[in-house]
């Protein structure tokens, strides 16, 4: 089983991105469950979502606790929420960041992560130039799809075509797509 923690702020589409991860990981002809946990329900409040993804049945129901990936949608909540806890060195980290490591205050904690298990991507700045609009889940999506390969692009794409359609659609795909790229050749960590 693999298991996905998402963190933001409502209003930033992190309910919907564990959701279209489930949609994504049905499509590949995989088990999935997609379930949120709200704290405060407003909008700018820490939001967190969980994703399973399986090739049997699923049948645990409880908030993910110990992530093969975590997917921070909000970088303003890496020292106000406990967003690592529980993940281990053999994970996967994806942050939406215009900043480094060093500089988001994290270098100490991510040099123990084996090599190519996590990274920083501008989401937020892709999502505002395809879509219109601040909301970087649809990019991180594509972007997780390349650090992890625990779903296809492919399928993360079909996922958010058949979620958003006609243009929004389109324009939510296209940021999947920048930022899966981007994931990939960043810096050359990436095979």
């Amino acid at each position: 089983m693999f298991e996905i923690r998402v963190h933001g702020r409502g209003g930033q589409g992190v309910v919907t991105a564990a959701e279209l991860l489930s949609v994504a990981a049905f499509d590949e002809g995989k088990h999935a469950q997609a379930f949120p946990s709200f704290g405060s329900e407003r909008m700018g409040a820490p939001v967190a979502s969980y994703c399973r993804i399986a090739d049997a049945e699923i049948r645990l129901r409880e908030p993910i606790m110990e992530p093969d990936a975590l997917i921070i949608q909000d970088s303003t909540l890496l020292h106000s929420v406990d967003v690592f806890a529980g993940l281990g060195t053999e994970g996967f980290l994806l942050i939406n960041s215009t900043r480094s490591f060093t500089e988001l205050g994290i270098a100490e904690f991510t040099e123990r992560f084996a090599p190519n298990h996590a990274t920083c991507v501008n989401a937020t700045e892709i999502a505002q130039r395809h879509v219109g609009r601040p909301l970087p889940n649809a990019a991180l999506l594509g972007g997780f799809a390349a650090l992890t390969r625990a779903l296809t692009l492919g399928a993360v794409l079909k996922a958010i075509r058949e979620r958003f359609s006609g243009t929004i659609g389109e324009a939510n795909a296209a940021a999947a797509q920048e930022a899966h790229d981007t994931v990939l050749n960043a810096k050359g960590r990436l095979p």
